[in-house]
């Protein structure tokens, strides 16, 4: 079962893909977790994304889907996973529906967690984190930037039937049983 969890920061997609993965055996993929691998294990695209970042450029569209692609080979996401943080624009969704379709894969679902831009702030703000972007005016800037940029590749998703729209607003359980109930 291959799922995308998709949604804006503070929606809960790291809590509720762990209880994903474990209900459904499957590994998550993070690209954020795969860039700072990459950047430790000094792998040459670790080091080309490292000089990006530290320059204070964002990572472009074909280094992620290399990175994607090459943690795609690995026989660990043989039978399935959790895509987190990936696609982000609809260039890099396009470019994995090759992937997928080079393999014989398709996705099951494109989970996408739903929760007001008032929770969602109220949520950052409380996280306890200390991150310095995290005031509610740097919050509200992120959320426009994701509008911006990264709702397009839900509607991408949509026009091929694959959009699972979930209430992310409840309980972690509660919100965890719409995507279980989603995906049955």
């Amino acid at each position: 079962m291959i799922l995308i969890l998709f949604g804006p920061p503070g929606a809960g997609k790291g809590t509720q893909s762990k209880l994903i993965q474990q209900e459904f055996d499957i590994p998550a993929l993070s690209t954020g977790d795969m860039f700072r691998s990459n950047i430790k294990e000094s792998t040459p695209l670790g080091i080309k994304v490292k000089t990006i970042l530290d320059s204070g450029q964002l990572v472009g569209d074909d280094i992620v889907i290399e990175l994607v692609e090459d943690a795609l080979s690995n026989d660990h996401y043989e039978h399935g996973y959790i895509l987190d943080g990936f696609p982000r624009t609809v260039y890099q969704a396009e470019a994995y529906d090759r992937i997928l379709s080079s393999k014989g894969k398709t996705i099951k679902a494109f989970i996408s967690l739903h929760v007001p831009d008032d929770v969602l702030v109220d949520r950052l703000l409380n996280r306890g984190e200390g991150r310095t972007d995290d005031t509610e005016d740097k919050i509200r800037v992120r959320l426009d930037v994701y509008k911006k940029e990264t709702q397009p590749v839900m509607e991408y998703y949509a026009s091929k039937g694959l959009l699972v729209e979930i209430d992310g607003v409840g309980t972690i359980e509660e919100i965890f049983n719409r995507i279980k109930n989603a995906l049955s």
